[in-house]
């Protein structure tokens, strides 16, 4: 941790601790980010002060986190089929997103409708774990990307959020129980 409170990635260097001013400047993109994803996109997060990062507290917004290998399945199958900008793909939108991905640890993010009860069934928890996949339980919260993020890469939109429209909770997990099988 850098003496302004800012985490950085240990051991690159070519990572420089940001001065004051950038870390003021970091954290108003981020409110600037969070303040359009609450009107544009129903995405009520807050910035977190201390790491200028969007938080998303889960309820309203659920969230299925699975190996990004398994989450091109999943996006492939909520699209009906059909690979991002192949033949027939409809190009209105993406039926999969929002998805965030995590680059460093290979894992992406499907965000969802309300979450519900489902995350105290049994079997859906083995069948999510035995491919490495969860659900975030409500009361959680999940990084929404942000400017410095997305600079980073350290986490970006594999498909950004189109209005306020999210797959429905069931739909993520049933697409992500059918790919798992295959």
């Amino acid at each position: 941790m850098s003496a302004s409170g800012s985490y950085r990635v240990f051991g690159r260097a070519d990572v420089q601790p940001l001065t004051a001013a950038q870390d003021f400047t970091a954290i108003q993109d981020a409110i600037a980010r969070c303040r359009h994803y609450r009107k544009d996109h129903g995405l009520y997060g807050v910035v977190d002060p201390t790491l200028g990062r969007i938080m998303l507290e889960i309820g309203a917004v659920g969230a299925v986190v699975m190996p990004a290998v398994l989450g091109e399945q999943v996006r492939e199958s909520l699209n009906g089929g059909q690979k991002r900008g192949g033949p027939g793909y409809d190009t209105r939108g993406d039926r999969g997103g929002p998805i965030i991905a995590h680059p460093r640890s290979g894992r992406w993010t499907f965000l969802t409708g309300p979450t519900d009860d489902s995350y105290l069934d049994d079997a859906l928890f083995s069948d999510l774990f035995r491919v490495c996949a969860s659900l975030a339980l409500p009361g959680s919260r999940i990084v929404l990307p942000s400017p410095t993020d997305e600079h980073s890469r350290y986490r970006t939109w594999i498909a950004p959020p189109e209005r306020d429209f999210r797959p429905e909770l069931a739909e993520v997990v049933a697409a992500t129980r059918a790919c798992a099988v295959h």
